[in-house]
């Protein structure tokens, strides 16, 4: 009886010892289409042909989820003209990290647009698609 007691315990502070979920995200994450660093103010984005940011800091929550607002600029093949109007439209990004793994995924609000869910890892390197 005391041994199957011990081995509950055990199961028990092993099921605590869960990735670790950081109080606010910081430092380079990257992926397959898409780079993020992130600072204490928010974070730059870079995709496929595209780039974004976030205008707030991102604080997971104890099971670390979060949704942030910010921006999201669609690019184009070849040097922006000068004089061209940027096309921007708001965005929400709602996510997942824990330990050195983030789950993060892009909706254009304005439009209800969801551009995709990707995979990031703290201090990855982005393979990202430049536009040509």
């Amino acid at each position: 009886m005391l041994r199957r007691l011990r081995l509950l315990v055990l199961l028990g502070a092993t099921a605590c010892l869960g990735p670790e979920v950081p109080s606010l995200v910081t430092g380079e994450w990257g992926g397959a289409h898409l780079g993020l660093v992130a600072t204490v103010q928010g974070a730059d984005l870079e995709y496929d042909c595209a780039v974004g940011r976030i205008d707030e800091p991102i604080r997971p929550d104890g099971e670390g989820r979060f949704s942030v607002t910010g921006v999201h600029f669609p690019g184009h093949g070849g040097p922006v003209p000068p004089g061209a109007e940027i096309e921007e439209h708001p965005a929400r990004y709602t996510g997942v990290v824990r330990g050195d793994r983030m789950t993060l995924s892009v909706t254009l609000t304005d439009s209800g647009t969801n551009l995709g869910t990707f995979t990031l890892i703290r201090g990855g390197s982005p393979f990202v698609l430049k536009c040509l």
